[in-house]
């Protein structure tokens, strides 16, 4: 084997003593293959379901081949998912009447909507989808198409069709709750689907604006051509749906749901990378370690530098093609499965299917090659490098942990994290997060690179009281960590990324919870909170009305040149200023917000809306008028989420369907818990409130940070059991010696579990230090922006769940190996 042959026929040679050292070393390079394969399963599961589209076209309008929405307003921020602008009800009219006259139409049919609720047993029938609360007039039925089941159409105002999965028979009479508040309706019909039917002018005057008409085509009518007709009759008015593209009408609701759910498939894609990377990195690392002899055997018989490389190259490719198909396969199989699980956590809408591409599993088996590839990068350098007689030269001692390159990027990630850590502290809130999130990675990714430099100091420092009063064991525990800096580094790294990601995740996620809670509770005064009960989406006209307080009547509107969803609400500006007495103004007076011309904003929202004393909005019913801003607010005190504060009456001429989100009591009796239970209300402390106030938000979030956790746990347990499983196979001549000069086999057990706690004690401790400053950043952050004392808040549970997920693999993989190692040892000696 000479440098003269490094061309085909020694990359053949080297590529068969490839795939027979990887045969030979199949044990040590198992955890490598496995971590590929968890990788790459969790990368196709996630990118299969990123990639299977909508979800479908939603039930209500499966019937229509045509759908014209409103193509008014823009998106709000990432995480605020609005409807688009309405028409209003002279520009409906005018499309409704253009399309219903397009060849091949049958009929043009206008959706209006609005919030009902059926009354049973005494409070509003709860635990229903979003689409199971909503009204619609009885034309809109025959979108879907919905059909009688029994009964007949509604015919007069207070008559209703309704599912018959209610249980209610024609003829019989019920109470429905509106914005408005209860009334009682007679059953006229029952048909088979969700929601409730009134006539069409009744569910006009319950509803604001129109933004979907349907078109219901004659038989035979080619829906494409009805399309192209379509454009050209709303002339940029309004969008023109056909086909798959009619899923882009799933409520907004829907798509907040997918788009938390993508963030979650993208952090479990994201953190499955790393721990692939570094897996596989660790292992091809001890690898050449462990293999030195193997190597300087190589160089002397004359192999090169390059056919070394490609030696390790050929290895990598080996397992990781291997490993990534065996993902993609698995990630396919499990992809459905994973999907069922988000729905069902409320990560993906009702109906979410996963559909397999092809294309999909080829770029995530490439993907998994290529990380297997890069990772033996860094290895196959150092065995280059390596001349004959260093090879071969014996050294139980680690004399280069890390190189001046790992060294350098090490330094560089953690000045970033720092650097990102000082930020958060002065940054804005829609950067705070961002800014804790590159701190995190920054310092993880820093301390990670410079653990080989870190861990011998901390470990002469922390192990030292070991050394003097730990007798022998204490003495072999220290000096095997101090003497195989590699083993020991590599087996923190992974226990540190994973601590330090989970202690960020949860403090971050539960600091932030508790910051906005306490600063709503502080921004209170008042006795009591009424809100909507569970299942309910909010506080009728009625309800509001029975609590002597004031409340926040929620509603959208829409402006700036792109007309964007900005949530408001209508107030009593006294009574409000009053309640929430810690809101600020930067310029103007809140008392000066009175009659329809009125309107004042936060600061973020006259960025948004734009104009100079005055702006124009669109409302809820379509229409749009010049609204006087009175006031401007500061973000810091304004009650979130509302940008924009109007006059109640003026909410309630413009949107018929608006609800109030809280009601807060002031003063007089506590009313009555049935009466309340009857309006689908309920009264609970302003404290209670603070903390519920985004309670699904919070439920998506904590089993988004448990996803995490497993996953963190998991990828570890195969980083560390890898390690470990390659080490003490190595040490097993260490461990002999130990039992040829006295010790018994529980002490050299107990040696080798107290030196696998204590790195994993060491990698748990390093990572909930590296979070911390990234955690002291948002609170200084929070606490500067919310004007509120903001206290750091880490769950015990998840953290400590976390390290124990770091330990048992940790245990089992170097204590089993050893002690069947012993077992054999002992046989071997009695024979």
């Amino acid at each position: 084997m000479t440098a003269g042959r490094s061309g085909g026929g020694g990359g053949g040679g080297m590529l068969g003593l490839a795939l027979a050292t990887v045969r030979a070393r199949r044990t040590a390079f198992a955890g490598s293959f496995a971590a590929l394969c968890l990788g790459v399963a969790v990368l196709t599961m996630s990118a299969l379901i990123l990639l299977s589209g909508n979800g479908g076209v939603p039930g209500r309008y499966a019937g229509a081949p045509v759908l014209v929405r409103s193509a008014q307003g823009g998106t709000g921020p990432d995480g605020v998912f609005l409807e688009r602008a309405p028409w209003s009800a002279h520009r409906t009219k005018e499309l409704t009447r253009a399309l219903d006259a397009l060849p091949g139409v049958r009929r043009a049919v206008p959706d209006r909507s609005f919030s009902a609720q059926a009354v049973s047993g005494g409070a509003p029938v709860g635990r229903q989808r979003a689409g199971d609360r909503l009204g619609h007039g009885w034309s809109a039925a025959a979108l879907a198409p919905y059909r009688l089941t029994a009964g007949r159409a509604p015919q007069r105002a207070d008559e209703v069709a309704l599912d018959r999965a209610l249980g209610a028979r024609p003829g019989e009479r019920i109470t429905l709750l509106t914005a408005a508040g209860a009334g009682r309706f007679t059953v006229s019909g029952t048909v088979d689907g969700p929601g409730y039917y009134l006539t069409d002018e009744r569910a006009a005057a319950l509803s604001g604006g129109v933004r979907v008409i349907g078109l219901l085509t004659e038989r035979g009518a080619d829906p494409g051509a009805v399309a192209t007709a379509a454009r050209s009759a709303v002339n940029g008015a309004g969008e023109v749906l056909s086909g798959g593209a009619r899923s882009g009408l799933a409520p907004a609701q829907d798509a907040k749901t997918r788009w938390i759910g993508g963030q979650v498939l993208t952090a479990m894609g994201a953190l499955s990378a790393f721990a692939t990377v570094l897996v596989v990195a660790s292992t091809f690392a001890l690898s050449v370690a462990g293999g030195r002899r193997e190597l300087g055997l190589l160089r002397a018989v004359g192999a090169t530098g390059r056919q070394l490389r490609r030696l390790l190259y050929g290895q990598a490719l080996a397992v990781g093609a291997a490993g990534a198909a065996a993902g993609a396969l698995l990630g396919a199989a499990l992809a459905p499965a994973l999907g069922g699980v988000l729905t069902d956590a409320g990560f993906l809408p009702p109906g979410f299917a996963v559909h397999r591409q092809a294309w999909v599993l080829a770029a995530t088996f490439a993907a998994g090659l290529a990380v297997a590839l890069a990772a033996v990068w860094s290895a196959s350098r150092r065995a280059a490098r390596a001349g004959p007689l260093e090879a071969l030269r014996e050294a139980a001692a680690d004399d280069r942990p890390m190189t001046r390159a790992r060294a350098l990027t090490g330094i560089a990630f953690t000045a970033l994290g720092c650097a990102a850590a000082a930020g958060t502290a002065f940054a804005d809130p829609a950067d705070m997060t961002t800014l804790a999130l590159c701190t995190a990675v920054g310092l993880v990714t820093g301390v990670t690179l410079l653990v080989p430099a870190v861990v011998p100091p901390l470990v002469r420092a922390v192990s030292r009281p070991l050394g003097r009063r730990g007798g022998a064991l204490g003495m072999l525990v220290r000096e095997g960590m101090l003497t195989a800096v590699r083993r020991t580094a590599s087996t923190t790294a992974p226990v540190l990324a994973t601590v330090g990601f989970v202690v960020l995740i949860t403090g971050n996620t539960q600091t932030s919870v508790h910051s906005y809670a306490t600063r709503d509770t502080v921004s209170v005064r008042a006795e009591a909170a009424v809100v909507a009960r569970d299942g309910t989406p909010g506080l009728s006209d009625a309800a509001a009305g029975s609590v002597p307080g004031t409340g926040l009547l929620a509603t959208t509107v829409y402006g700036g040149a792109a007309k964007t969803p900005v949530r408001a609400a209508g107030v009593d500006p006294a009574a409000f200023a009053d309640v929430h007495h810690r809101l600020r103004t930067v310029s103007g007076s809140l008392a000066r917000l009175r009659g329809p011309g009125t309107v004042a904003v936060t600061e973020s929202a006259l960025a948004t809306l734009g104009g100079h004393g005055t702006t124009r909005v669109t409302f809820e019913d379509g229409r749009t008028e010049r609204l006087r801003i009175v006031a401007v607010l500061s973000d810091r005190t304004a009650p979130a989420p509302y940008a924009l504060l109007l006059p109640r009456e003026v909410v309630r001429a413009h949107d018929p369907n608006a609800l109030t989100d809280v009601v807060y009591r002031t003063g007089g009796p506590a009313p009555s818990p049935a009466a309340l239970r009857r309006l689908g209300a309920e009264e609970v402390s302003v404290a209670a409130y603070a903390g519920r106030a985004d309670a699904e938000e919070d439920r998506l979030v904590e089993i988004f940070t448990l996803l995490l956790v497993a996953m963190s746990a998991g990828c570890t347990g195969v980083a560390v059991a890898n390690t470990l499983l390659m080490s003490t196979a190595d040490r097993l001549p260490d461990l002999r010696l130990l039992r040829l000069v006295g010790a018994t086999p529980r002490q050299v057990l107990w040696t080798v579990a107290a030196e696998t706690a204590f790195v994993v004690a060491l990698g748990s401790v390093l990572g909930a230090l590296t979070a911390l400053p990234s955690l002291l950043g948002l609170r200084a952050g929070l606490s500067g922006t919310l004007g509120v004392p903001v206290r750091l808040v880490v769950p015990v549970t998840p953290v400590a769940a976390a390290v124990a997920g770091c330990l048992v693999p940790a245990l089992a993989a170097s204590v089993l190996p050893a002690r069947a190692a012993l077992a054999k040892a002992a046989r071997v000696g009695a024979g």
